[in-house]
């Protein structure tokens, strides 16, 4: 029986990829080239980060052979983190892991940590982004291609407080999973999911993460990271987490708190007028007892560490639901039984939130 129960939990796990013909996943090895990155005693980050990106590679073609793996570098060349990102777009993909092995001037320091987009505690990880956004000055005339960003200028970073990054909720979902398989089942050290203002992670139009393996200036982790087997143990853990992912993703259902609200979008046409539309509905009170549970549908646009105002421009003049959820708050638009006509609304919401989605619950 037990053997039974083990070959269902397998099979479902694999349910999700099996129809995912279009998921395309795209590794990032970071640095490469003439940009070695990271300098350990005896290794280079760009050495372990291609490494491991290469063996993620396999093992995913292994697993899930119907998932498109893409790479930005297969080899020991230099890319520009535009064109990385640039990559990561013109494939359509579905997931960006960008790959990374982190340094510090104490050699004491040491563990995994995954970054996703954003500004919470910019000053604490600043130094982290500037060193790997510093990369950009390498390229010829720099400043026309980042669009006068300066990796090496604070002010600079007032543009990811201002860029909304509809991706977010779906890259902590994956970056808390990535975390969760090294800590737990690899026993490394856990300095958790970050928030910081990486370029590559800012223009990929996809769910994304840049996970730091390790201390290359540690000489126990620059031991630990050149050993195959260490990187064959990594690679499986990250894969692992993929699979976690994407079966949560498949089979979410969220139970949202909404209020009856006037729900009214305000977004320009093609002709650059404005469409303004009322979108009203009734929710019947949970305090109604004795009623059957009615199936809801709604548009997740966001997430967000801080309550916005409503007038915040993060959410492009959309009125929202929110509930908060663990630290997160989390944005609805369109709300109504009936799914089609949220499927309806949800192609004019792509105009702004590309990656919103359906979520379903009962009230």
């Amino acid at each position: 029986m037990r053997k039974i129960l083990y070959i269902a939990y397998v099979l479902l796990m694999a349910l999700p990829l099996a129809a995912a013909q279009n998921y395309t996943v795209v590794l990032d090895a970071g640095h490469g080239g003439k940009d070695p990155g990271a300098v350990g005693k005896f290794s280079f980050e760009k050495d372990l980060n291609l490494a491991l990106v290469l063996k993620i590679g396999e093992l995913l073609n292994e697993q899930y052979p119907d998932v498109n793996v893409v790479y930005t570098r297969s080899t020991d060349v230099f890319i520009p983190l535009q064109t990385r990102a640039d990559i990561a777009n013109k494939n359509n993909a579905d997931l960006f892991i960008s790959i990374h092995t982190n340094a510090s001037a104490s050699k004491d320091a040491k563990g995994v940590e995954t970054f996703i987009l954003g500004t919470e505690k910019m000053e604490k990880n600043l130094d982290v982004a500037m060193r790997e956004n510093a990369v950009m000055k390498l390229e010829a005339d720099y400043k026309t291609t980042y669009q006068g960003f300066d990796p090496n200028s604070i002010d600079s970073y007032i543009m990811f407080e201002l860029m909304q990054n509809s991706f977010m909720d779906q890259s902590l979902q994956f970056a808390e999973q990535v975390q969760k398989r090294f800590v737990g089942h690899l026993n490394r050290s856990d300095r958790g999911v970050q928030q910081a203002s990486f370029w590559v992670l800012l223009k990929t139009a996809c769910p994304s993460i840049l996970f730091e393996m390790g201390f290359i200036s540690n000489p126990e982790e620059e031991r630990f990271l050149n050993q195959d087997a260490s990187i064959a143990q990594m690679a499986n853990a990250l894969v692992n987490a993929f699979g976690a992912y994407t079966h949560k993703q498949a089979i979410r259902k969220e139970n949202l708190a909404i209020d009856t609200t006037k729900l009214a979008v305000e977004m320009p046409n093609q002709t650059g007028e404005t469409l303004a539309r009322d979108y009203r509905t009734e929710i019947d009170s949970v305090s109604n007892k004795g009623q059957q549970p009615r199936t809801y549908y709604a548009l997740q646009i966001c997430a967000s560490r801080t309550l916005l105002d409503p007038a915040d421009p993060k959410l492009k003049g959309l009125t929202c639901e929110y509930r908060k959820v663990g630290d997160w708050y989390k944005y609805y638009a369109i709300v109504d039984t009936d799914r089609n006509k949220v499927v309806e609304k949800q192609k004019e919401i792509k105009s702004l939130f590309p990656d919103c989605w359906i979520t379903k619950f009962e009230k």
